[in-house]
């Protein structure tokens, strides 16, 4: 019988294929199990889910791929541990340096940890209580599959290892923290990407740097002290990209039709008393919440949105309309709130809509998008990520706000806005009306649009900090 390492040699490739990619240039692949992996049906379905979601009805360019992405984390962590192996081998069991055997499994759990994702991801995981993480692990691990028959082949208990260092329960956790920290190879490869098919510079860093600096130390990844501006361009551009692209109004606003989309198509069909042109097919199970995995899978972005299509010439108006709008690119308006607003605006909204005839249920919606850029431990607070940390010539670890001026200013502070979402017609409907004619609730949603707009000095500063 084989031993582990007996059959991790006898899997590699005589000569090693590569992939082209527009941000790595070239995706290195020596392992034959990598290949299988990226050849099953599990897999392939990555190519019909968008890494963006509604991004691209803002930024044109970002139709890329979840497939695209998971090649590109695997070969920044492929990388990563091509230079632990050559400069930072493990000699002994308490060393804290990078152990060589880990390999195959860090490359696995990189490549597969976006498995699970289906399509519009996060909002169809909030209408029909999916999880892309639980789904990913049961992806891994169920016989069913055939990304798990490959990952068998390394022995049966390799599936769930592959899992565990995706739902960070691995028990070594240099492992866990290459594919999720505050600073990983999941994180480096979608800011680079994202930024490169939107089409802006404001997730571009020095990989080549940072991939050099970076180095186990103990049971966890750090940096040398020598790399801490690379890393500091890294904590910024993450925090622009947030900004300026994932927390874009108008993507935002494409994510809100989105929404009540799939939350009136699923009533539409849960009603005895409607009678539905289209049929629910695919979507049936996740209706009443009995799909399996394999109901899952058969899901993807083209699927849901050739249901658009049919629900645009449904009976139903309401159903109609806002798939029109989703195909048709017609975003809600927003309006910048801060808490002490929020409410009254949001009756002034909800009562306009109501009086155009529109039900708020579907056509009003609150949204607070927000980020942390970068934390650290602190005692009174549990810090879902590891902090960043450097290590200096005399083996000092440091954390990295408390020699960073610049990354001290973004620690703990979570950026971001809360906007009330709404049809554009009520705005053009307020425009209308004469300016002595304009009831309480049209002159306030008038004076926070304008404001908005027209004051970049303090309204727009009150309203976000």
């Amino acid at each position: 019988m084989q031993s582990f390492t007996e059959k991790v040699a006898a899997q590699k490739l005589t000569r090693e294929k590569v992939f082209r990619d527009p941000v790595h240039d070239y995706i290195h692949i020596r392992d034959r199990i990598i290949i299988d992996l990226i050849n099953t049906r599990e897999f392939q379905r990555l190519r019909r889910i968008k890494q963006l979601g509604t991004s691209s009805f803002t930024f044109h360019g970002a139709e890329h791929t979840r497939f695209n992405h998971s090649l590109g984390v695997y070969e920044i962590t492929r990388r990563i541990i091509s230079q632990f192996n050559r400069n930072y081998p493990s000699t002994s069991k308490y060393d804290g340096l990078w152990d060589p055997a880990e390999r195959l499994v860090a490359l696995c759990a990189a490549l597969l940890h976006d498995l699970g994702h289906g399509p519009f991801s996060h909002t169809f995981e909030g209408i029909f209580n999916t999880n892309h993480e639980r789904i990913t692990g049961q992806i891994i691990t169920s016989p069913e599959t055939e990304i798990n028959q490959v990952l068998r082949r390394l022995g049966d208990d390799f599936p769930e290892k592959v899992a565990s260092v995706i739902d960070k329960t691995y028990p070594n956790k240099q492992v866990v923290e290459l594919i999720s920290s505050q600073i990983d190879a999941d994180r480096m490869d979608y800011l680079l990407r994202d930024a490169y098919y939107a089409g802006v510079s404001y997730g571009t860093f020095d990989l080549t740097r940072i991939l050099r600096v970076i180095r186990p130390y103990n049971d966890k990844i750090v940096f040398d002290f020598s790399g801490m501006h690379a890393v500091e361009d890294y904590i910024v551009s993450r925090y622009q990209m947030y900004m300026q692209v994932y927390f874009h109004p108008v993507s935002r606003g494409m994510e809100q039709i989105l929404k009540s989309l799939l939350v009136r198509a699923k009533w539409c069909y849960q009603q005895d008393d409607i009678h539905m042109k289209t049929p629910i097919g695919l979507l049936e199970p996740f209706l009443f919440e009995n799909w399996t995995i394999e109901d899952y899978l058969r899901l993807d972005d083209s699927v849901v949105n050739s249901y658009f299509v049919h629900w645009s010439q449904e009976d139903d108006r309401i159903l109609a309309d806002l798939a029109n709008r989703f195909l048709d690119r017609k975003p809600f308006k927003s309006i910048l709130v801060n808490e002490k607003e929020a409410t009254q605006l949001s009756i002034a909204v909800t009562e306009e809509l109501f009086n155009l005839t529109y039900d708020p249920t579907y056509y009003f919606s609150e949204n607070s998008s927000y980020d942390l850029p970068y934390d650290h431990y602190r005692p009174d607070r549990q810090s879902k990520n590891s902090q960043i940390e450097l290590v200096t010539k005399t083996n000092q670890i440091v954390e990295l706000s408390q020699v960073s001026a610049l990354v001290n200013s973004l620690t703990g502070k979570s950026r971001g806005d809360h906007r009330l979402y709404f049809p554009k017609e009520l705005l053009s409907h307020i425009n209308q009306v004469p300016a002595d004619q304009l009831n309480e609730n049209q002159k306030m949603i008038i004076a926070a649009y304008f404001n908005e707009h027209n004051d970049v000095t303090h309204q727009i500063q009150q309203r976000l900090f």
